[in-house]
């Protein structure tokens, strides 16, 4: 599934490409075949989800 030279193992590869970014719709494709959501979810190919892992709002940083 994956073309690019250094093909990712599996969907558990740490740095796997992006093949078809959709910023529009919330979702990019992973060369591994996973499909990563902007709200930090994801389906991998065998059709596990990870639950989005978001911080806690009352961990983030505010700006001042």
């Amino acid at each position: 599934m994956c073309s690019h030279r250094s093909s990712c193992a599996s969907s558990d590869a740490v740095t796997p490409h992006i093949v078809a970014a959709h910023p529009e719709q919330g979702w990019n494709l992973l060369c591994n075949g996973a499909i990563v959501f902007d709200d930090t979810g994801e389906l991998l190919p065998d059709g596990r989800v990870v639950a989005p892992h978001r911080v806690p709002t009352d961990q983030l940083a505010v700006a001042a």
